[in-house]
């Protein structure tokens, strides 16, 4: 089996953050565009920009090094059900390629962002839930 190369606990934490943001009345975030390059996260987020707990999921990602945000984003795609965990070293390498600055307002700008990387985690053997 593949290994999770991200804290388990970072991802939990960051599933929380979202799953705040998401639950707020005033976040509307449309449909996802094919291209994760797109600047359609920026355009979405502008808004929310002093929102704190986007703030703390944003400080959050960029704490971590690239390579874990590109784990942090492959996970998300693993709970998307994009890739499965057998696929994992080229969903590493597929978010190794298309990593930029700006990895936390592409995560964040997907609404079931939650729910994917917990069921990421559930695929990998992982639990947020004690």
């Amino acid at each position: 089996m593949a290994e999770l190369e991200i804290n388990q606990d970072t991802v939990c934490f960051l599933s929380e953050k979202a799953r705040l943001f998401h639950c707020k009345e005033e976040v509307v975030i449309p449909e996802v565009p094919d291209s994760p390059s797109d600047d359609w996260a920026l355009q979405v987020l502008a808004d929310h920009s002093g929102d704190t707990t986007f703030q703390e999921f944003k400080a959050t990602i960029e704490d971590l090094e690239p390579d874990q945000q590109q784990a942090v984003v492959a996970l998300m795609w693993v709970g998307r059900g994009d890739f499965s965990v057998a696929e994992w070293p080229a969903a590493l390498e597929e978010a190794a390629d298309s990593w930029n600055e700006y990895t936390a307002e592409y995560l964040i700008a997907h609404p079931l962002l939650a729910d994917y990387l917990e069921e990421g985690l559930a695929a990998f053997g992982y639990s947020c839930n004690p």
